[in-house]
């Protein structure tokens, strides 16, 4: 197995699932690994047909929101992020991404460094294939919006931490902020 492979299980292997979904999506996702050093999209939008993507969601922990943008291929309303270059590790490319469609140095101190949260989702569209999500949770202020890339997003608006009340977005969302939600009030409590 590359290097780069077996980091990325290392970092999939860490992940605490949440429920059975998630737990489903890291043995396939840990089978996949195992199987392939072709993890990483080398021509867009579909080779290899299964990649590593970084979500990057912007968090205010103390105002409980996510900041989403309205993705302009999908028309929907997602958290910044996109895919692992090859031979990168997810982080810096978490980093990467913060930084190009946020225009921001990502702070990862709401829960670390680690994704929380791991999919694995077949995407829509054109060409479909299956993104293989790592989702890191990057520290933002509700307070101020921030200057999306306009080659990928239309606008951003910030939302509350209600997995029933948000716009059309990545069907795991809803997930991603009860998880999220579980992990901020065991911090509080």
């Amino acid at each position: 197995m590359q290097q780069a492979t077996a980091t990325v299980a290392e970092i999939v292997a860490s992940i605490a699932p949440t429920d059975d979904l998630e737990r489903a999506h890291r043995d396939d996702t840990l089978a996949w690994l195992a199987a392939t050093d072709d993890i990483f999209r080398r021509v867009k939008p579909d080779t290899p047909p299964r990649h590593l993507v970084s979500y990057v969601v912007l968090v205010d922990p103390d105002r409980r929101a996510v900041y989403l943008g309205r993705h302009r291929k999908s028309g929907l309303d997602l958290p910044m992020g996109g895919h692992v270059d090859p031979g990168e590790h997810p982080l810096a490319a978490a980093r990467r991404e913060a930084y190009e469609e946020l225009g921001l140095e990502a702070e990862f101190t709401v829960v670390g460094e680690q994704p929380l949260l791991l999919t694995v989702t077949t995407t829509v569209g054109h060409s479909p294939h299956v993104d293989v999500s790592l989702w890191h949770v990057v520290r933002g202020d509700r307070s101020r919006e921030y200057p999306l890339d306009p080659a990928e997003f239309d606008e951003g608006r910030w939302w509350d931490l209600d997995p029933h009340r948000l716009p059309a977005t990545d069907p795991h969302m809803p997930r991603f902020i009860r998880k999220l939600d579980g992990v901020l009030s065991a911090r509080i409590g």
